[in-house]
């Protein structure tokens, strides 16, 4: 058989999944926002969040929304040692490269393309850009942290070249323990980022107002050409 799988959906269970789309054309909008949905929710799910963000002033950009196959990234909580959740963590981290390659394929630079996930797809978006290295327009794990039994900078060996990072989660968050989201910013800090950590006393796990707002105000930012953020060095 030379090697050849029959089944690829075994090694890339993610592969031919939904990509919805919502916003302006890829073509026309000055930002592009992949949305990362979480455990058991779907792309129309996280999509969800476009009226959110508009309400709070976000302007019109376009959004892409990767869908997981059985709507769960991988099976294992995101601390369990990464090769318990191979081959969906690979797959999912694949998923996320081809609609970043999307946007850039439509003439959008990194510079001006935004992940953002919620719990799960927080876990994802953050990784696949610790990994990925590079400069985008941000980051933002919404109850979410880095992946893995521990964070191990030896993973992470790309610098960030002043990307907005965007962690906020609760303190008594059941799925995402307080401890994880300070080591995660404290690593993508490590590699250049431009972090910014916010824990809410008390808070479900949820996305809040004050995450859509900072959101909102970013995409209006990177949409004006008026990106606070520092070049890198």
């Amino acid at each position: 058989m030379n090697g050849v799988d029959l089944h690829p959906q075994r090694s890339d269970p993610h592969a031919g999944g939904r990509l919805l789309r919502a916003g302006a054309s890829p073509g026309a909008a000055p930002v592009g926002v992949v949305l990362v949905h979480g455990r058991g929710d779907s792309a129309a799910g996280i999509l969800s969040l476009v009226e959110p963000l508009r309400e709070r002033g976000a302007p019109d950009v376009t959004y892409l929304a990767p869908e997981a196959s059985g709507n769960t990234w991988y099976p294992q909580r995101f601390m369990e040692p990464s090769e318990r959740n191979q081959p969906h963590l690979d797959s999912a981290l694949a998923t996320l490269g081809r609609s970043v390659a999307e946007l850039e394929a439509a003439g959008l630079p990194r510079e001006r393309i935004v992940l953002l996930g919620f719990s799960q797809g927080a876990c994802l978006a953050l990784e696949w850009v610790a990994r990925e290295g590079g400069r985008f327009g941000a980051v933002v794990a919404l109850s979410g942290g880095l992946i893995g039994a521990e964070v191990d900078p030896a993973r992470y060996p790309r610098r960030l070249d002043g990307t907005a990072a965007f962690l906020g989660c609760s303190d008594v968050d059941p799925h995402i323990p307080e401890s994880r989201v300070h080591a995660s910013a404290k690593q993508v800090l490590a590699q250049g980022a431009d972090v910014i950590t916010r824990i809410y006393p008390g808070m479900p796990h949820t996305v809040n107002d004050d995450e859509l707002r900072w959101v909102a105000e970013r995409l209006v930012r990177l949409a004006l050409g008026d990106d606070p953020t520092p070049p890198p060095a």
